[in-house]
C-alpha cells in the first residue's frame, strides 16, 4: 500500500508553562498542507531475505531503523494486533527538524495503512490513541484536519478555520533546528492574545496578532530565518511566520505570488491552499 504523509504548519504557537511530566502546554493552531512524504507498507516476504521490519529511506535525510517513527509504528501495532513483520519505504520530501511534522505524519500514516492492509478495522478514536503513544504531535494526523492543540499537543480539537483561495509560499533554509534544544531555550509564558481567540480573524489581520513563541530564541542564533520572514512580508504576505520550533518560514498570500528573488537561494514549495 502506498500513502502520502502530508505536512502542517503552526499557526501561531505559545508555549504556556512547564508540566510535571517535562513536556510544556502550548496552544497553536496546526493546519495540514499538501506537502508530503511517499510510504509504501508491505507485508514481509522471507522469500526476500527481507529483515524484521525492514525501512529503506530515500529522499532527504531521515532517520532508519528502531530511531524511525515508522518503524516504532509498526512495532506498536504488531505488540496489539500480532500482525507479521513489515518492509517499509519511505521517501523523504519533508524535511527533517523543520517544524513540519513529517515525521509524526510518516507514523501516523503507518498506523492507518496497517489497520487497513489486515483489516483490523480500529477506529479512528484507537488509532489516536496508539499515535499519542508514538510522539505528542502524531495525534493530529489522524483527522488531519484544522486543530487547535493544547495541553503538551497530543489532544487536537477541529476548529473551523479556512486558508482555500489563498496561496502559500513554504522555504526551506537548509537549517535543522533541534525541538529539544529550542524548548530549553525558551521562557514560557501565557501574556499576549490567545491563539483561540484570534484565529477567528479573517488571515489578514492575523499579523501582530498570532505570533510563535519560538521565533525570538531560534532568529537570535539563525538570523536568516527572521530575514525569510521580513522578504516574505515584503513581497505581500498577510501573515507570515515561522512553523514549529523552525526552521521552515511559511508566508501566506492573497493571491498567487510572484517570485521572491531574495528567497533565490533556498529551497521553496509554493501551493494554493484548498482546504
Amino acid at each position: 500500500m502506498i500513502v502520502f504523509p502530508n505536512a502542517k504548519i503552526n499557526i501561531g504557537l505559545r508555549v504556556l508553562r512547564k508540566r510535571r511530566d517535562g513536556y510544556h502546554d502550548i496552544e497553536s493552531v496546526f493546519y495540514p498542507v499538501s506537502l508530503s512524504d511517499v510510504l509504501e507498507v508491505l507485508p514481509s516476504v522471507q522469500e526476500l531475505n527481507a529483515k524484521k521490519d525492514e525501512i529503506y529511506v530515500s529522499g532527504l535525510e531521515a532517520p532508519a531503523s528502531g530511531d524511525n517513527l515508522c518503524i516504532k509504528a509498526a512495532k506498536l501495532f504488531q505488540n496489539r494486533h500480532g500482525i507479521p513483520d513489515v518492509r517499509i519505504h519511505l521517501h523523504k520530501n519533508i524535511p527533517p527538524g523543520s517544524g513540519l511534522g513529517g515525521g509524526s505524519s510518516d507514523a501516523a500514516y503507518t498506523l492507518m495503512a496497517l489497520n487497513e492492509i489486515y483489516g483490523i478495522g480500529l477506529r479512528d478514536e484507537t488509532l489516536k490513541q496508539y499515535a499519542s503513544e508514538l510522539g505528542a504531535d502524531c495525534t493530529f494526523f489522524i483527522d488531519n484536519r484544522p486543530s487547535i492543540i493544547n495541553g503538551k499537543g497530543n489532544v487536537p480539537e477541529p476548529v473551523p478555520v479556512s486558508l482555500t483561495g489563498y496561496y502559500m509560499i513554504l522555504v526551506f533554509p537548509g537549517i535543522e533546528v533541534s525541538t529539544a534544544a529550542a524548548y530549553q531555550m525558551i521562557k514560557p509564558s501565557e501574556e499576549g492574545y490567545t491563539v483561540r481567540e484570534m484565529i477567528k480573524l479573517d488571515p489578514q489581520e492575523w499579523k501582530n496578532k498570532i505570533s510563535n513563541s519560538f521565533e525570538e530564541v531560534v532568529f537570535r542564533n539563525h538570523p536568516e530565518l527572521g530575514d525569510i520572514k521580513e522578504a516574505l512580508y515584503r513581497s505581500g504576505a498577510v501573515y507570515a511566520s515561522m512553523s514549529g520550533s523552525g526552521s521552515a518560514i511559511f508566508g501566506i498570500f492573497p493571491s498567487s505570488p510572484a517570485l521572491v528573488p531574495e528567497l533565490g537561494t533556498y529551497h521553496t514549495h509554493v501551493e494554493e491552499m484548498t482546504l
